[in-house]
């Protein structure tokens, strides 16, 4: 049954619960179980700095889809078999299932056959990046609509296209290419392929946040603990804040409050990605400093500080659970893990490689959850 509050429609549970009373008891909750989830969006780097960060994502998530913008970049089903290869022997010993789901780097050369031998070989999803666009991106497409062969053959063995979106053209301002890229690129690209499954990834606007709402049940996306938590003021308020910079760039608070409103929708069309991107300390410090941040360390902790805030917290566990799983035809995990109600601080930086750190997401400050330690079946 259900019942008006405040012109929308509460929903009542066989129970005899509600939204609302749901809501406020998980405000008091100081534990939650949750199914574990998994990260829809991670970066992990290659070589030495493998063994800092991936046991981070192991220790919580049992599935990750990996990005292919490494250097070189995962162009091809060979180096994404290899490359997932090497990250599977990063994951710690006696650690708990950890597989890494393979992207590959769509470039203006990658052929159409490469495709279906990518999807036998199990490559979960094909990445757009728009040439220039991020980090190691100067291989990406440079013109999207003319790829549409490739992005046919995709559509017909059903694989995902994983979407940067936002617009390069040097005429656009930085805080507008999200929406930009809505209008000239994905709407379009969509009318023309209408069996494509899309996800846009990291979204960071209230616009990229009512299109993927309205849109076909084939368009997904992502959002990432900063862009829930954090706005441009936090880069730019008191002094430059390098490793607050990302890109997509942090956004006004009004776009952060669409973003949080859309999780707390419930909506199963946004899931947990983290785009957690580690970048070593000197080179987020520097005159010309890298986009990314890092936040595999505390992913779920920095969630559920963003899902209490929109007094959403019953809503975490699709987000990070089910909705991403459901979207690639995947099963839901039949682990958990344990959140508990626990202060603890974030340390300033860990180890990344051989001779570096990279600082994280909420270095030194405090986090009102924890992680208790094992998973359970």
């Amino acid at each position: 049954t259900a019942k008006r509050r405040r012109g929308k429609e509460e929903r009542t549970r066989p129970d005899g619960s509600t939204d609302v009373g749901m809501a406020k008891a998980m405000a008091r909750a100081t534990r939650l179980v949750i199914t574990r989830p998994d990260d829809w969006h991670l970066h992990v780097r290659d070589g030495a700095r493998l063994s800092s960060v991936v046991p981070h994502s192991a220790a919580w998530c049992a599935r990750a889809i990996v990005m292919p913008n490494t250097t070189p970049p995962i162009t091809d089903t060979q180096r994404a078999t290899a490359y997932r290869d090497r990250i599977q022997e990063a994951v710690p010993d006696g650690n708990q299932r950890f597989e890494p789901l393979m992207t590959l780097y769509l470039t203006d050369k990658t052929p159409v056959e490469e495709i279906a031998k990518a999807k036998e070989a199990g490559v979960a999803a094909v990445k757009l990046y728009p040439a220039g666009a991020t980090t190691n991106s100067d291989n990406g497409v440079k013109d999207v609509l003319g790829r549409i062969p490739i992005l046919e053959e995709m559509a017909r063995v059903n694989m995902p296209l994983c979407v940067h979106g936002e617009v390069v053209d040097q005429d656009v301002d930085i805080f507008d290419r999200e929406k930009v890229f809505i209008d000239k690129i994905l709407q379009p690209l969509l009318e023309r392929l209408p069996n494509l499954k899309v996800i846009m990834e990291h979204i960071t606007t209230k616009d990229a946040a009512e299109f993927v709402a309205q849109a076909p049940e084939r368009v997904a996306a992502t959002i990432t603990p900063q862009h829930l938590l954090l706005n441009r003021n936090d880069i730019l308020v008191g002094g430059i804040k390098p490793h607050h910079y990302c890109l997509p760039i942090l956004k006004r608070e009004t776009h952060r409050q669409a973003l949080l409103a859309a999780i707390a929708s419930g909506s199963p069309k946004f899931f947990l990605g983290t785009d957690s991107a580690p970048h070593p300390k000197g080179a987020k410090e520097s005159s010309c400093g890298c986009a990314g941040i890092y936040s595999a360390h505390a992913a779920v902790p920095l969630y559920a500080m963003a899902f209490e805030e929109a007094g959403a917290l019953d809503k975490l566990e699709a987000f990070a659970s089910f909705n991403g799983p459901a979207f690639y035809n995947r099963e839901r995990n039949q682990d958990r893990i344990t959140l508990v109600r626990k202060k603890w601080r974030v340390p300033e930086s860990y180890d990344f490689g051989d001779e570096e750190v990279v600082v994280p997401l909420w270095a030194g400050k405090e986090l009102e959850w924890a992680i208790e330690e094992g998973i359970q079946e």
